[in-house]
């Protein structure tokens, strides 16, 4: 069976992988023991973080595990990539006794039983990943028989069974942990690089568990990308269901998620999509940072959902879907919602970037700064970086200058009706005047509650062809209360496009990136959203709307091209670095960051070993890999191109590299210019 046929059938089950898609509702699990920390549906999300120290360095273990729990961690991993550095998790753990902290170890394996058999006596949960605990990775495409397949399932059952054995004497708890970039050779022949896949590589060693009566388990589906990373978790969850296992606990992460506003972003658009639907018992947000400031950004992701379903408004029931557990559309492959192109807006237009400066008075072309358009008065044109914005909505208070070209100006209908309709300008129309309205010839935004119904709406919107839904909520449940009504235009084939908006009280500029991130993004992930508008809180002065436009705008484009919607800047996969780690990850992604950051749209993994080499970086376009002290591999794709480059040429190796593939140019405006 084809790996499409497999996706068709499961689609044709049904699509449930939540216990709701409308009310949040926590999944449920069977509860799992890590040491002293119970983990599951009945307790709190954990946070955890993973020590980035040499292991064998004991005492700065010990000191950046402190650092890190002060912080928020529950849980501490810590990598083990060899019997030795197994045996010194020993040494850390009876340190951190000593000196009060009783936080659960988890030995972090990848390619050694041997180290996982001897950490599963001496710490309380080991990871593993199925990929590589019983598999080598060579690259080929082997063609299976039936037989054979089984054969190898034989191999690697007589090869994990002593952990399982070990662990079940212990009471050590266990992840299997796949991740989407070092899926085996084995997996890859039969299911291909897919969201399948990758459950299947976890299942494989999970039904040998439960054949052994083995139950302390947690599981997880890693990916640097974010669809790839949401629908193998939902996946997993129907396949855990269907075939009858039990509904163990999830450990949610983004691998190689990035550094600074990018690696917020991206984590909570990958981690908070599930979250919304009740998914997920601990979370890791991998930061390419100290491990320690990973842990804040983990808890203001999961404290939104402490009180969620007490302040969540219920979420309307429309007539024509049963949207509570199903949903209309494909949720374990991406598909964009089909719409119909109006102006620059869906169709096969990449979702566009809507400012909010309803509340600026325009007085200088300056003022448009923030949002990536500038005036340069020496040559009396406009300029515009990678981050302008596509639309600005004035509301009452039109430009009184000509916007440039790129630029095109959203007002409210009464302002429009107002300056005589000007076709420059486009209305924005409350839904209960649609139909008596003077429309704009070619584009009207209509602004829809999401949080009621008018029946009638749909009709009037099967005979309009200019129109725009601006889609907003006031639900604390707000994006599965947006996601409900674009599940409603799939089911009456309704072809307008969709803007999603969303509001927030004053936030920390840090709690505003990571919420709008979760709204916004998850519906990205879902294929529904045709622009994006994240409105300016309240506030009078204009200093500080500008500042925050500036932020919001960069947010808004940071959220597409985390969703994989829209690229607009070059995306950077880093690890978040560990004690296999060679060289200083932070500065380096610094510094390739400084001379590569203009190549919109590419992609260039950073990694600090060959554990997170060709196969973490999944897709990567180009990647700089640690061998060795000072010895760098670079590849192009997965593919090995120069190995054993200096340190301190690697960099420029690198650009070389991209150079001879055609893909480098130079910044054509200022560097200044483009940093405004």
């Amino acid at each position: 069976m084809s790996n499409t046929n497999q996706v068709v059938n499961l689609i044709e089950k049904g699509t449930k992988y939540a216990n709701s898609l409308t009310a949040y509702s926590r999944r449920a699990t069977v509860p799992v023991q890590i040491g002293d920390l119970w983990m599951g549906s009945d307790y709190p999300i954990r946070i955890q973080s993973m020590t980035t120290i040499d292991t064998m360095d004991t005492l700065g273990s010990v000191e950046q595990s402190i650092r890190m729990i002060e912080s928020g961690c529950e849980l501490i991993r810590i990598t083990a990539p060899s019997v030795k550095e197994a045996q010194n998790l020993e040494n850390i753990r009876k340190e951190l006794r000593n000196r009060g902290y009783n936080v659960p170890l988890v030995a972090d394996i990848h390619f050694t039983p041997n180290a996982a058999e001897l950490a599963a006596r001496l710490v309380e949960k080991v990871r593993i990943n199925p990929g590589n605990y019983a598999d080598k990775k060579r690259f080929e495409t082997i063609d299976y028989t039936e037989s054979s397949y089984q054969a190898e399932l034989e191999r690697i059952r007589a090869k994990f069974l002593p952990l399982i054995k070990i662990c079940k004497e212990y009471g050590t708890a266990m992840r299997i942990g796949t991740n989407h970039g070092s899926l085996s050779d084995r997996i890859l022949s039969r299911y291909g690089d897919t969201p399948l896949g990758m459950v299947e590589s976890a299942l494989e060693f999970l039904r040998i568990c439960e054949e052994e009566n083995y139950y302390n388990i947690v599981l997880s589906m890693k990916a640097s990308n974010t669809q790839v990373m949401v629908e193998a978790y939902r996946l997993l969850c129907k396949k855990l269901d269907e075939e009858g296992l039990k509904p163990y606990p999830l450990h949610l992460g983004v691998t190689e998620a990035g550094e600074g506003e990018d690696g917020r972003i991206k984590s909570a658009v990958g981690i908070g999509t599930l979250l919304e639907d009740g998914l997920g018992d601990t979370v890791r947000v991998s930061l390419t940072e100290d491990p320690e400031f990973e842990a804040p950004v983990a808890k203001a992701l999961v404290e939104r959902y402490h009180n969620r379903a007490a302040a969540a408004q219920p979420i309307a029931v429309f007539p024509t879907a049963e949207a509570q557990f199903d949903s209309p559309i494909n949720p374990f492959q991406y598909f964009r919602r089909k719409t119909h192109e109006v102006l620059t807006l869906g169709g096969s237009n990449v979702p566009r970037v809507i400012a909010d400066y309803s509340q600026i008075v325009l007085e200088d072309p300056a003022d448009l700064k923030p949002i990536g358009h500038f005036y340069l008065p020496a040559t009396d044109k406009w300029a515009m970086n990678d981050l302008g914005a596509d639309f600005i909505y004035t509301g009452t208070q039109p430009s009184p200058f000509m916007l440039p070209m790129g630029l095109k100006e959203i007002i409210d209908y009464a302002t429009w009706q107002a300056l005589g309709k000007p076709q420059t300008m486009f209305p924005l129309v409350e839904s209960k005047a649609l139909a008596t309205a003077e429309l704009h010839s070619t584009l009207n935004f209509v602004k829809i509650k999401a949080d009621t119904l008018e029946t009638a709406f749909f009709e009037q919107l099967q005979q309009q062809n200019n129109v725009v839904l601006w889609l907003e909520t006031s639900n604390a449940h707000a994006m599965p209360a947006l996601r409900r009504w674009c599940f409603e235009l799939v089911q009456n084939h309704i072809t307008a496009p969709v803007v999603l908006t969303r509001q927030y009280p004053s936030l920390p500029e840090s709690d505003f990136q990571l919420f709008a991130a979760t709204d916004i993004g998850g519906l990205l992930i879902d294929g529904l959203g045709d622009g994006v508008v994240l409105h300016l809180p309240p506030t009078s002065d204009k200093a500080t709307l500008l500042n925050q436009a500036k932020t919001y705008n960069s947010t808004a484009f940071g959220i597409l091209q985390a969703a994989r919607t829209r690229m607009s800047k070059t995306e950077y996969i880093s690890c978040p670095s560990c004690g296999r780690t060679l060289f200083d990850l932070q500065e380096t992604t610094a510094m390739i960051r400084k001379r590569t950051d203009h190549l919109k749209g590419v992609k260039i993994g950073i990694m600090g070993c060959i554990v997170n080499g060709p196969g973490e970086m999944a897709d990567a376009d180009y990647g700089y890999v640690g061998i060795g002290k000072d010895k760098i591999a670079l590849y192009r794709g997965q593919t090995v191109v120069k190995k054993s480059v200096h340190a301190d040429n690697a960099v420029d190796e690198l650009i070389e590299l991209i150079k001879e593939d055609g893909v480098w140019f130079e910044p054509e405006v200022s560097a200044d210019l483009v940093n405004v």
